[in-house]
């Protein structure tokens, strides 16, 4: 498969209520990203709160993206899961649907040695039909995949990529200095916060969560980074900060990222701002916080 490069939303699940999609909300995000030229989507990753659906709404949403995105752009499927068989049956599902890739992240609970993270990906690698995109998310499964780890899995001919959203660049400039230059391996990066560094750097891209709201934005910043044009970038670079530091830090919740995106894309009228429990969408206090960041970046709030 081509190296796919750019900017890849980590797209927002939108909900209606714990088990169901917001179906006019997804329709309505999606021509929204595709609108704002971006390059591929990626499904249930942890803007989509993957592990808190039930895995027929999680069926039930690769399905509905992939037909209303009717191949006009790749689409990748976050398959993380505790058990190999539940990843290796959502990656067949996602397959018939017309997903490109899979992506997944070290099983979590009790935390995988660096021997049985090779082992598990090398079989889940093995069984799949679709190309497997490895996910480093420490702060949520609790271990590093290694650069040695990395490298070694990097060997496997089904084995094209990895995200890394652990916010180390010293670890990403490691992977980069190891990885590189191989043209059968893409290094894309989740914080958007640094993604215009790491593309100049050499990475094929990032899953930037802040696309889902501002699409040209990121698409923007990763052309200028890819050309070389600091001083876009630099421009680009403040707007970047000023949505992470204004729409990502209302409240002290754990989520606070996830229920900024999800509020701010209420209030502009994409989607719903409902989350799957154990999370509870912002209050009328926080919503308007949320409201006067947007006016602030010069959005106008349609809810």
């Amino acid at each position: 498969m081509k190296t796919i490069k750019g900017i890849i939303p980590p797209m927002v699940t939108p909900l209606k209520g714990n088990d169901r999609i917001d179906c006019d909300g997804t329709a309505r995000l999606t021509e929204h990203l595709l609108a704002g030229g971006v390059h591929a989507l990626f499904l249930l990753g942890t803007t989509g709160e993957a592990q808190s659906l039930s895995y027929k709404c999680r069926y039930d949403f690769v399905e509905l993206v992939c037909r209303q995105v009717a191949g006009r752009v790749p689409v990748l499927v976050g398959v993380t899961d505790t058990s190999l068989d539940e990843s290796l049956k959502l990656a067949i599902h996602a397959r018939t649907c017309g997903a490109v890739g899979v992506v997944a992240a070290a099983p979590y609970y009790f935390a995988p040695s660096q021997q049985e993270l090779i082992e598990y990906f090398t079989a889940l690698a093995d069984a799949l039909t679709l190309p497997l995109y490895l996910y480093n998310m420490p702060s949520h499964v609790k271990v590093f995949l290694e650069p040695a780890t990395v490298s070694t899995l990097a060997d496997h001919p089904n084995i094209v990529g990895l995200k890394d959203s652990s916010a180390n660049m010293t670890y990403f400039q490691t992977l980069l200095y190891g990885l590189g230059d191989r043209e059968d391996f893409a290094l894309y990066v989740g914080p958007e916060e640094l993604t215009g560094e790491s593309v100049v750097m050499g990475a094929a891209g990032g899953v930037n969560g802040g696309a889902n709201l501002f699409p040209e934005l990121y698409v923007e910043m990763y052309h200028a980074a890819y050309k070389g044009d600091v001083n876009s970038m630099r421009t680009l670079q403040r707007r970047i900060m000023q949505i992470a530091t204004t729409l990502y830090t209302v409240g002290k919740y754990g989520s606070s990222y996830l229920k900024g995106v999800k509020c701010a894309l209420s209030l502009m009228g994409i989607c719903d701002d409902y989350l799957s429990y154990p999370y509870r969408k912002f209050r009328a206090g926080e919503r308007d916080r949320i409201r006067k960041a947007l006016e602030a970046l010069g959005i106008r709030c349609v809810r």
